[in-house]
């Protein structure tokens, strides 16, 4: 299964707008746990050079920092002499979490290989919030909604979607099988027409 860590790492080496300063301080926290920075705490200049990114100024980082703590997503949790040592809170892991699913994709191989991958759920009305945020997130991911709760997508896809359904805790509640056919041929033409195959 595609792990937190892999996206996180991801992230960090792409060049997406999304990437913020504030985002990359998120995400090298997630990675590291705790960070120790120079004299004063924004000053997260050589944690960007550790990762290879050079493509923020001081003040964004700066910026980035300051509100980061301000929305309580990071937290001071000691100076000494010119270190300042930085953490998570628990609503930065929250956050960093939410990041990881926002930038979550399925890689399209080069050439399909003719098997068709079909999840189907039945999650509790109970869980009503968590089945209609799968259900957009998975609708974002580029799978097909065949039936009211069974979803098709051409490419192997089984890792991003049981990272999914762990984030919203419903994973007992989704299966995911393989096909290489449909009994319905009209089934199978609108599928191969919806995914250009």
């Amino acid at each position: 299964m595609i792990t937190t860590k892999e996206i996180i790492e991801n992230f960090l080496n792409s060049n997406r707008p999304s990437a913020t300063a504030a985002k990359v301080i998120l995400a090298a926290l997630a990675l590291g746990g705790i960070l120790v920075v120079g004299a004063v705490a924004p000053n997260v200049l050589s944690l960007f050079g550790r990762l290879g990114r050079n493509r923020f100024s001081g003040n964004q980082i700066r910026d980035g920092f300051n509100n980061l703590k301000r929305k309580k997503l990071v937290e001071v949790i000691r100076t000494k002499g010119d270190k300042t040592v930085i953490r998570l809170t628990t609503k930065g892991g929250k956050r960093i979490r939410e990041l990881v699913l926002d930038t979550l994709t399925i890689p399209k191989p080069k050439k399909w290989d003719g098997v068709w991958r079909v999840m189907i759920f039945d999650i509790p009305v109970s869980m009503n919030k968590a089945r209609s945020a799968f259900r957009a997130t998975i609708k974002d991911l580029g799978m097909y909604q065949l039936q009211k709760s069974v979803w098709v997508y051409p490419y192997p896809c089984e890792d991003e979607i049981l990272f999914t359904a762990n984030f919203f805790n419903i994973e007992k509640h989704i299966e995911i099988f393989e096909t290489k056919y449909f009994m319905n041929k009209i089934t199978e033409e609108v599928l191969l027409k919806e995914f250009n195959l």
